[in-house]
């Protein structure tokens, strides 16, 4: 299966046939629809100011303001509100063709992110095959007594999953961290924290998947 969903990208990013094109390039062709109230023009602008050493920011059309924070041939990070973030990063499959990886945060107030993969003429591809979801059971540490009071009583206040992902601006990486944990108040977050992981859950990109 893993095999037929490689084969099925190859074909996609071979027919687009513009899989040398950076990060920058392909920032500023990105549709309007995955960057709200931000047309290619001011992408191009942003992009611009960046380069130049300049604070990149500018008014969006939402009334806020979009900030490019990080810029690399393979990265991108931009502040797109005061409120959400959006990461990109190009990922090599084979025969030097290409696929983007986008991670879309909201904090609201606590932080949960979105991940989708496109082809590098901004085609959705199905995320089956590219990386496995987290779920609570991933951070929770060994061992833990699932009969235990305390416990239950934590996982009944987890009424939701949120989880935050981040893609690496200098390796192939995407981390994952369980932030419902922040939604709980003071007291609750504290009983919980001797049943959960501290660190994140890190995917290193491996020939054309997150594992």
């Amino acid at each position: 299966m893993k095999q037929l969903i490689i084969s099925m990208l190859l074909a996609a990013c071979t027919i687009v046939g513009v899989g040398a094109q950076d990060m920058a390039e392909l920032f500023v062709k990105m549709p309007d629809e995955y960057t709200i109230g931000l047309e290619d023009a001011w992408r191009k602008d942003l992009v611009n100011l960046y380069r130049a050493g300049k604070e990149a920011k500018l008014q969006n059309m939402m009334q806020g303001a979009s900030q490019l924070m990080k810029l690399t041939p393979d990265y991108l990070k931009i502040q797109t509100s005061g409120r959400s973030t959006v990461e990109l990063r190009r990922l090599p499959l084979v025969n030097h063709t290409w696929i983007i990886c986008m991670v879309t945060t909201v904090s609201a107030p606590v932080s949960d992110s979105r991940i989708h993969f496109f082809t590098t003429d901004w085609k959705p591809l199905p995320d089956d095959g590219l990386y496995s979801p987290v779920s609570v059971d991933d951070f929770l540490l060994p061992d833990v007594d699932t009969t235990d009071v305390a416990f239950l009583d934590v996982m009944a206040a987890l009424d939701m999953d949120l989880f935050v992902y981040r893609l690496n601006e200098d390796a192939q990486t995407l981390t994952a961290e369980y932030t419902t944990l922040y939604y709980l108040d003071t007291a609750m977050r504290d009983k919980a924290k001797q049943f959960f992981k501290t660190e994140p859950k890190v995917f290193t990109w491996t020939k054309g998947r997150f594992e």
